[in-house]
């Protein structure tokens, strides 16, 4: 019996010794230590506003998370900058690799080509704004342009002519190499074609150094693998080609439009036939397995859409009706089928992003984010080239 001069900390009553709530796991009185007749408390549903009992974060400390957030949030949004155009004689060479470190990073950062490769994604990007993939281009394909998806339907026809061989590993198809001894076999060729259409002698020879950036655009053959390097060899082999004239800024909507998404459509198709395997992934802390610039090209052709913002990514219909017309969109349609479980566990930063109000803002946080989490990497920019298009400054 409790002291009838204490406190007591509790106002539930003791029922009988015999009584059921002797049984289970009853909450027991702070005086006496009996079962209480407390009412049980009711099951947790799903349409509740708390947590479940057992409920614990479904997002665990990762060893590959990314950890310059706050440097990155704080640091200059890039803006769009004008290819500085070559200039004949040229000496054209084949490209290297010469990034080895962090110094030769910011080396190449505070380069000029450092600085107007990343304003040219700007202006790719800038380029875009409100159009969806069907929408009429503000000025017909310029011969290079149509060239550019001429060479694209032709690696496509490669696909075709090379299906995968029996294999049972999770990744990396062997027939993904002779794929690729194809495209060594005719990159010369399909060069010269986007070459030819300017109609300058002075660029014969380019092939050289263009070759290189294309060939290694499309993955490794060796590792069979794909990832964010080699699609940013793709984009430096666009650039080489503005700076040659060839691509000019009214050609940057068709660039993106047209050119950029039949390349990733022929990835998707590479990667899904050849099962590539991803190119030092980020894991669930990456945007995709493979790609990053789909996801700036695709915010910026929603900035300022009456009705979808970046939460939208989760309602299926919009995924379902509008992922052909809007790259951000289908890459999150292709992320949510290809991996399984809540989305907010295989791709946490795709759902932190859907909770930024804007499409601007999620747009310009992913040209910070490619320059710090891409441009900035040595193990991906060890890969990038240098020729005489994009020089490296000693």
């Amino acid at each position: 019996m409790s002291n009838p001069d204490s406190n007591p900390t509790t106002t539930t009553s003791c029922p009988p010794p015999g009584s059921a709530a002797h049984a289970g796991h009853a909450p027991l009185c702070l005086s006496c230590g009996a079962p209480t007749t407390e009412p049980p408390l009711p099951p947790w549903s799903a349409s509740s506003d708390s947590p479940p009992p057992a409920y614990r974060p479904i997002r665990m400390p990762a060893i590959n998370a990314p950890t310059n957030t706050a440097a990155i949030v704080l640091s200059p949004v890039p803006h769009p900058l004008p290819v500085p155009p070559a200039s004949p004689p040229f000496a054209f060479q084949v490209p290297a690799k010469r990034i080895t470190s962090p110094d030769d990073i910011a080396r190449f950062h505070a380069s000029l080509h450092g600085r107007h490769f990343l304003g040219f994604i700007a202006a790719l990007s800038s380029s875009v704004h409100g159009h969806k993939l069907s929408d009429p281009l503000p000025s017909p394909p310029s011969p290079a342009v149509s060239a550019l998806l001429d060479l694209i339907s032709a690696l496509s026809a490669f696909v075709a002519s090379t299906p995968p061989l029996p294999h049972n590993s999770r990744y990396g198809n062997p027939a993904f190499r002779l794929w690729h001894e194809k495209i060594s076999e005719s990159a010369n060729q399909l060069i010269a074609t986007i070459i030819a259409t300017a109609g300058s002698p002075n660029l014969a020879g380019a092939e050289v150094e263009l070759a290189p950036y294309l060939l290694d655009s499309f993955g490794n053959a060796t590792r069979i693998d794909y990832g964010t390097g080699h699609e940013t060899n793709f984009a430096a082999f666009l650039y080489c080609l503005a700076r040659l004239g060839l691509i000019t800024e009214p050609d940057y909507p068709a660039v993106v439009l047209r050119v950029f998404a039949a390349y990733l459509n022929l990835m998707r198709t590479l990667q899904n036939t050849y099962l590539l395997e991803p190119a030092g992934s980020h894991g669930v802390w990456g945007l995709d397995d493979y790609h990053f610039l789909p996801f700036i090209f695709g915010a910026a052709q929603l900035i300022d859409h009456k009705y979808m913002k970046p939460k939208s990514i989760h309602n299926p219909d919009i995924l379902e009706n509008f992922s052909k017309e809007y790259m951000y969109l289908a890459c999150v349609a292709y992320v949510k089928k290809v991996k399984k479980g809540p989305f907010a566990e295989h791709s946490p930063m795709l759902d932190d992003i859907s909770g930024v109000p804007h499409w601007k803002k999620v747009n310009s946080g992913l040209l910070k984010m490619y320059k710090a989490e891409v441009l900035e990497k040595v193990p991906i920019m060890q890969h990038f080239l240098f020729g005489s298009l994009i020089k490296w400054e000693d």
